[in-house]
């Protein structure tokens, strides 16, 4: 754009020197000199001449050289504000070229320190990931150590349980051992006591039994001794003052299956022998148990005169 207005202007200048001259050179007094000169006006084809005289003429040029002094003065004006903003852009791009640099070195310093930021971040990284895997693992320790403190605790719970339960039912058979051993007892007490009674009684009955059976077998042997002494032959001479004691076996029916001589005069327990087995059968209880106590009984023969 400034390069375009100062073809222009030169151009300008040029078409008004040229003017000048013609004005000055040329003679408009005479048509011969208008004639002469002609060929000249011809070349500038643009101007067209015409009369003027020196005072219109020195005020033309007078502000010619005034508009060529003002344009001088607004060019060098223009110039010196093309070479202070030339000056100021160069200030400018020195100024923006540090600003670069130093943002370039800011830059370059941001990088080596994002690099190292990098770096420590990835190893910070690296340590994190291997604090959160020592916490992880000691997370898992914990809560299978925590798993294992619960299972031992409800085991040990339920073992307290158990042993609680087992104590308690031991309590309980204890107590009722010895609720049963009480009334075992108290139950043998009374068994004793009722047995103590019975024997009382039994004995107070076999002894009346008893007493009745031996007189009863007194009463047969009574009775045998005297079928002996009638089926007995007896010498006073041989016999008086002595006896003989026989212990007779006999069967359901009296009848005599042995005799057999226990102490005695043998005089006396021989006739007493005879007089046995020559009764054969001799009298007996029909009570069982009275004849069982008969079955083998003793009897003393005292032969009389």
């Amino acid at each position: 754009m400034e390069k375009k207005f100062l073809t222009a202007l030169i151009i300008s200048v040029c078409l008004h020197v040229v003017l000048v001259v013609v004005l000055f050179v040329g003679d408009f007094t005479t048509e011969q000199k208008l004639k002469k000169n002609t060929a000249v006006a011809q070349e500038v084809k643009p101007i067209q001449a015409t009369v003027i005289d020196s005072a219109k003429l020195q005020k033309a040029i007078n502000k010619i050289k005034k508009q060529k002094a003002d344009d001088k003065a607004a060019e060098k004006k223009r110039l010196q504000k093309i070479e202070k903003r030339a000056s100021d852009a160069k200030k400018r791009r020195t100024k923006e070229e540090a600003r670069i640099k130093k943002l370039e070195k800011q830059r370059k310093k941001k990088e080596q320190e994002k690099k190292r930021a990098d770096k420590a971040a990835k190893e910070s990284s690296a340590k994190a990931a291997k604090a959160e895997k020592i916490r992880k693992q000691k997370e898992q320790e914990k809560q299978k150590a925590e798993e294992a403190a619960a299972q031992a605790r409800t085991k040990r719970l339920k073992a307290e349980a158990a042993a609680k339960k087992a104590a308690d039912l031991r309590k309980k058979q204890i107590a009722e051992r010895k609720r049963q051993e009480k009334s075992a007892a108290e139950q043998v007490i009374r068994e004793q006591q009722l047995a103590d009674q019975m024997a009382a009684e039994m004995a107070t009955r076999n002894k009346a039994r008893q007493q009745q059976m031996m007189s009863e077998i007194q009463r047969f042997a009574a009775l045998i001794t005297s079928i002996i002494d009638q089926n007995m032959i007896n010498d006073r001479s041989t016999m008086e003052g002595k006896s003989c004691k026989l212990l007779i076996s006999l069967a359901p029916s009296g009848f005599v299956t042995q005799a057999r001589i226990v102490d005695g005069d043998a005089v006396v327990c021989e006739a007493a022998k005879r007089a046995v087995y020559k009764a054969g059968t001799l009298p007996v209880s029909k009570d069982p148990e009275v004849f069982n106590e008969m079955r083998n009984i003793d009897v003393i023969v005292v032969p009389e005169f």
